[in-house]
């Protein structure tokens, strides 16, 4: 027979589900390391002495899904062998692996009742009468047609022994996971349609510009070098589309990666035929856009589907994510990470310019990896706890900005005009002119932050200088 491949995401939960005798343990010796490996009959016998004791199967699963979530929490791909043939036994499982922010592959072994009893017989460790066997393979029937709807990532279901045998597991990274992807980079803050000072910074950046065959838009990258681009490629400034092409081409030829932003995330559903309002700039983009061949529209939202929510990049040492990360989010896959890397988090309140107010993730972050991100426009990009916001405004009339990595050296070129008022001043004025200025060795050099329930959060003049007035 045909070898199956069967692909596993390198850090996620992965299920056996099956009747006893339907061989998930010899899979699991014979697919992964025995680290790897949390069983049920070994729990019941490390809290009782023995793996046939069903008396201390509480006790036994409240070990095993210990076990699993300090696996899954310190990043280590884990393997549970136990029937799990019910709905509400895998429910649990699935609720721990998405506390962590793992995937969870179910590898589901559907064998024929007679081929389960007689392997039941040829097992003298198994004291129990075959009913129970019969019982479980007529329960994993019975919830077979809802196990698409139980969020997996993957599923397999494998339903003859030949087929079982013939399976071959491949590790897979996440689509996070570019770690070995070393760089040089250049990463790009929020660009947002300004395509001719795009064109100006790649240029200080040394790119050569350039036209594809199709006459697009494009750049070639220098010495090896790689742009990275942060998202929020459209939206309120004057040439979105042209922004796009050079952006889509030089994905296309590998002389750049680029991670979405929440304008080009509403801008895709927008033009999949989704209700989205047309605001904070959406409305100049499908303006833009209406010229352009239905080819081309439907390319961007295929680009923007595409692309993953956060990058990992150069062994593990830099993160590239529109909003920013946590560590204990980073290379990890959920629709919670995607959130965060797309909005950051709110506290649930709104400042007195109606805009949300953030929790400052960054003054709290103590992680190894560099994280460089945008999304809140600043002033000036400064380092915070090895984290650096390099969107600087270049719309609202400040200027677009990339971080060379490893060098560290941020290079900027000005906005040509104010191409979108902010709702925010970028740098407020000064409220009381010729007064007396106190410096604060709290604001992390580029907000005004202050202490609630224990958390900091970013409150009033989001852009505010980095002092402020008595």
């Amino acid at each position: 027979m045909t070898s199956r491949p069967i692909q596993i995401p390198n850090l996620s939960l992965v299920l056996l589900v099956g009747a006893s005798s339907s061989g998930k343990s010899t899979f699991a010796r014979r697919h992964f390391r025995p680290t790897e490996v949390v069983s049920s009959d070994a729990c019941r016998a490390l809290v009782a002495d023995d793996e046939a004791a069903m008396d201390a199967t509480t006790d036994a699963f409240d070990l095993l899904h210990h076990l699993v979530g300090l696996r899954l929490k310190r990043g280590h791909l884990t393997v549970i062998d136990a029937t799990s043939v019910k709905p509400e036994d895998r429910r649990p499982l699935v609720a721990l692996a998405k506390e962590h922010h793992c995937l969870v592959t179910a590898i589901v072994f559907d064998l024929p009742e007679p081929v389960l009893l007689e392997r039941h017989r040829a097992r003298p460790d198994r004291d129990f009468g075959p009913h129970v066997v019969r019982n479980q393979r007529s329960a994993l029937q019975r919830g077979r047609r809802g196990l698409k709807r139980e969020g997996y990532h993957r599923l397999y279901v494998l339903d003859d022994p030949a087929e079982i045998d013939a399976v071959t597991v491949e590790r897979v990274p996440l689509w996070s996971d570019r770690r070995d992807v070393r760089g040089p980079f250049d990463l790009v803050g929020d660009v947002h349609g300004c395509y001719a000072e795009l064109v100006a910074l790649l240029e200080r950046l040394g790119y050569a510009i350039g036209t594809t065959e199709a006459g697009e838009p494009t750049a070639t990258a220098p010495g090896g070098r790689t742009a990275v681009f942060l998202g929020d490629l459209v939206d309120r400034g004057p040439r979105s589309p042209d922004v796009l092409r050079l952006v889509m081409n030089m994905v296309g030829s590998g002389a750049a990666l680029c991670v979405p932003g929440n304008h080009d995330v509403k801008l895709a559903k927008k033009l999949r035929g989704r209700d989205v309002r047309l605001s904070h700039g959406l409305a100049e983009t499908v303006a833009q856009l209406e010229g352009e061949p239905e080819a081309f529209r439907e390319r961007v939202a295929s680009f923007v589907e595409g692309l993953v929510s956060h990058l990992v990049l150069d062994g593990g040492k830099l993160v590239a994510a529109h909003a920013g990360l946590k560590e204990a989010y980073q290379g990890r896959g959920s629709a919670r990470v995607r959130e965060f890397c797309l909005y950051g988090e709110t506290t649930g309140e709104t400042d007195a310019y109606g805009l949300p107010v953030r929790y400052d993730w960054a003054a709290e972050y103590r992680g190894a990896a560099r994280v460089v991100y945008g999304h809140t426009p600043v002033p000036e990009a400064t380092w915070v706890n090895g984290t650096i916001c390099i969107d600087t405004g270049c719309v609202f009339g400040g200027s677009l900005t990339a971080l060379r990595y490893p060098e560290q050296e941020l290079v900027s070129v000005p906005a040509e005009r104010t191409w979108y008022e902010p709702v925010r001043p970028l740098v407020p004025p000064d409220p009381r002119a010729g007064s007396d200025l106190l410096d604060l060795d709290d604001v992390s050099g580029r907000r005004h932050v202050e202490t609630r329930l224990g958390r900091t959060v970013t409150v009033g003049l989001e852009h505010a200088p980095r002092r402020r007035w008595r």
